[in-house]
């Protein structure tokens, strides 16, 4: 018996279209494997729907995630997660399926709220040893005084939504004067913000993977960018080059690949996953983790896997496995 795949994209956040064409990706690859009959789930605030390779939109049935294609009920084996944002990288999809019973390759509900969460999982990782900018909690609302937040954190620095991705509402501050207006320039996005001080350093990004039931960190990827940061134009509009393997040294290599991998253990994270630091004063300090990665071609972990010599076919099968085999309830 072919087993059922439904590869969920989309979601509800600015970052749906990137998801899709990760979920198109995965869809390519996946449907090479032929123990498997693969199926888009389009989770999008318009509707939850399959699509079919002619275009067609099939309602599905968020009763218990099933769908009827010519009068046959599909009912799925395992749902691989390609959601960016909510509601697919903060928990409420994980947390749906767990309900259902129904087994899916990214991590679970906790798990996936407390990695979107840049505050809670900072705090949490800080308390294990885990070195990070200093920061500022700030709640829309709060009282904000500028030349507190200077003396504390420093300038440059960085103001962040707490909860977006893709670098939304992200903005690298340099003069006291403009923090109020890069504060209401996350509160766009999310009515919690965080400040941090600036690293200077190189930034580089991690992969880690549960591959054939090991934990594996992948070749490390170093980033520059040609703007301020690595923000949206720099991640999916070429301002900027992604270096794999980095060129830091074999200490650094396995200093950060070490804190990547205790990272995942530590919050117990599933599937594919990607955490993100910058190596200043030669220390890896963590900036944020990502449980959803992105995973177009050009996308920086399947670009990691390639010069591991995973090919994707094989990364995206073996987190279909390993959902299926660890799934509980």
């Amino acid at each position: 018996m072919k087993k059922n795949i439904a590869v969920a994209m989309g979601g509800y956040s600015k970052e749906a279209e990137i998801s899709l064409k990760s979920g198109e990706v995965v869809y390519k690859h996946l449907t090479k494997n032929e123990n498997y009959r693969v199926y888009r789930a389009q989770i999008l605030k318009n509707g939850w729907t399959i699509k079919t390779d002619v275009g067609e939109e099939i309602p599905i049935d968020k009763s218990n995630f099933s769908v009827v294609i010519n009068g046959e009920p599909i009912h799925f084996d395992c749902v691989f997660n390609t959601i960016h944002g909510t509601p697919g990288e903060d928990g409420l999809f994980q947390g749906y399926l767990q309900t259902l019973e129904i087994p899916q390759t990214a991590c679970d509900y906790y798990q996936a709220a407390l990695t979107f969460n840049k505050r809670d999982c900072i705090s949490v990782l800080r308390a294990n040893g885990i070195k990070t900018a200093k920061n500022i909690y700030i709640n829309k609302g709060d009282d904000i005084n500028p030349s507190a937040i200077v003396e504390y954190i420093g300038l440059p620095c960085f103001v962040k939504a707490n909860r977006a991705g893709s670098s939304y509402g992200i903005s690298k501050v340099k003069h006291k004067d403009d923090i109020l207006t890069a504060l209401e320039h996350s509160f766009k996005e999310d009515d919690e913000v965080i400040i941090e001080s600036f690293l200077d350093g190189t930034e580089v990004s991690v992969g880690v993977i549960n591959i054939n039931g090991n934990i594996l960190a992948l070749p490390v990827t170093e980033i520059i960018s040609e703007n301020e940061f690595f923000d949206f134009e720099a991640k999916y509009l070429g301002k900027s080059k992604e270096i794999t393997p980095a060129t830091i040294s074999d200490a650094q290599t396995k200093d950060v690949k070490d804190q990547a991998v205790r990272i995942f253990k530590l919050l117990k994270l599933k599937g594919l996953t990607r955490s993100e630091f910058i190596f200043h004063n030669n220390e890896p300090h963590f900036l944020e983790c990502n449980a959803c990665p992105g995973l177009t071609e050009a996308s920086i972990l399947p670009q990691q896997a390639k010069a591991a010599g995973i090919s994707l076919q094989d990364l995206f099968t073996n987190a279909v496995e390993v959902a299926i085999e660890n799934f509980e309830i």
